[in-house]
């Protein structure tokens, strides 16, 4: 099945890629590779997710806020494939970031609304290697942020 179908199965929509907030750019291509800087759950214009896992965000704000950055991910993608996402060829890797208390442990079920988004979108191809880290703070206040590499045709 085609990436443009099972996104609308999904009922996703890509939207405007977000763009960067500071000195940098939003993804880099170097041969095969999309290096994807991370990306904040926005959503409609404005960061939907804020604050700290283990405080007032709840585990399933969390998971929501890692599909949205996902979802963001996609957006970033799909400009760096000229708007073909069939040149993804393999999800390599994500990266998550937690705004979590010190005492919070759910990082990884955190992280997996971002990882089953991936599987869901791109099937065996979505699978990959990831890391998920808990931190005091985030820009803009965003409970999570995820970054990505892929390997495009």
């Amino acid at each position: 099945m085609p990436i443009t179908a099972r996104l609308a199965e999904l009922g996703i929509t890509l939207p405007t890629p977000v763009a960067p907030v500071a000195n940098y750019v939003p993804y880099v291509i170097s041969g095969d590779l999309v290096v994807i800087s991370g990306q904040i759950p926005v959503k409609d214009g404005k960061v939907a997710y804020t604050g700290k896992l283990g405080d007032k965000v709840t585990v399933e704000e969390g998971i929501e806020a890692a599909k949205q950055c996902f979802i963001n991910l996609l957006a970033q993608l799909n400009a760096a494939c000229g708007g073909d996402l069939g040149r993804v060829k393999q999800v390599i890797r994500l990266g998550g970031f937690i705004s979590c208390t010190a005492e919070f442990t759910g990082h990884a079920g955190v992280m997996n609304g971002a990882s089953d988004l991936s599987v869901a979108v791109f099937g065996d191809i979505g699978r990959h290697a990831r890391s998920t880290i808990g931190v005091p703070s985030l820009p803009l206040d965003a409970a999570v942020e995820v970054e990505g590499m892929f390997r495009i045709a």
